[in-house]
């Protein structure tokens, strides 16, 4: 079973992370997505990621598509896929913030060399843009170890 963690906003601004079933977003289709691509693509922008990097991060391979899901959000097809990259994307910019309360910086972590084995003098990005959902994977879990999570 697939579980994504979705951070829910309460009218008093108090964040509450819980995990829901992956089965439950995708019935509920352009809600989710209405309202999670806007999010993805503010993230985006933060991180000044070109049309190309994004397609990779989402996993697409027609930039028509991307193009349609900016203009039209509500409208894009929502797969498991999408969740799970969104989920990792959402998961590695919050760990950032918390990381690194400067938003300037931690909106540029990504795009600085960095020599931890992981990345081996590349760039976090670098890692983020081959294009696995593996690889977001590990940059999330990298992230949430520097911050003492799980």
């Amino acid at each position: 079973m697939v579980y994504c963690i979705i951070t829910v906003y309460h009218y008093k601004s108090e964040a509450i992370t819980m995990p829901i079933q992956a089965e439950q977003l995708l019935q509920r289709g352009s809600a989710v997505s209405g309202s999670l691509l806007p999010a993805i693509f503010d993230i985006f922008s933060r991180w000044h990621l070109t049309g190309t990097q994004q397609m990779t991060l989402l996993g697409l391979s027609n930039e028509k598509t991307l193009y349609n899901w900016k203009n039209q959000p509500e409208k894009a097809n929502l797969t498991r896929d999408l969740l799970e990259r969104s989920s990792y994307i959402l998961g590695i910019y919050k760990s950032l913030q918390i990381l690194l309360p400067d938003p300037g910086i931690a909106d540029q972590w990504l795009s600085i060399p960095n020599d931890n084995p992981l990345f081996n003098g590349t760039t976090p990005m670098d890692r983020l843009l081959a294009g696995q959902v593996a690889d977001l994977a590990v940059v999330r879990q990298f992230l949430d170890a520097q911050r003492g999570g799980s």
